[in-house]
């Protein structure tokens, strides 16, 4: 496999769980996530050649204010729905915004992240 770090780049995001199985289910559920177990308290999350984070068990809940990891979709109804099914919560929007439309989201163990879509 080939080096696709860049310099400066968004490398790897890692979202701290309470519940890893129930973190796994949530995001292959929503998004289709897959997963490489490495223990008890970690799974990588892949995405296509690689791997572009983790969920990291830890007993304390997530802290609020920390960096909002955004996601992309082409259909953002449809991802709100497969959000809500899967477990997650919207606390905002779907709302518009220059670049399109968006919203946010918490996972069950209490992560916020948002999801866009282009207008």
């Amino acid at each position: 496999m080939a080096d696709t770090h860049r310099h400066h780049a968004i490398d790897y995001v890692e979202l701290t769980v309470p519940d890893l199985a129930e973190a796994e289910r949530f995001y292959a559920e929503a998004f289709g996530w897959e997963f490489t177990d490495y223990g008890p308290g970690y799974a990588g999350i892949r995405s296509g050649d690689g791997e572009v984070g983790g969920l990291r068990l830890d007993a304390e809940p997530p802290k609020p204010g920390g960096p909002l990891v955004l996601l992309f979709s082409d259909d953002l109804d449809a991802t709100v729905a497969a959000v809500e099914a899967a477990g997650g919560r919207v606390t905002a929007g779907p709302y518009e915004f220059p670049g399109g439309r968006r919203f946010h989201f918490t996972d069950p163990g209490g992560n916020e992240l948002g999801v866009w879509a282009e207008a």
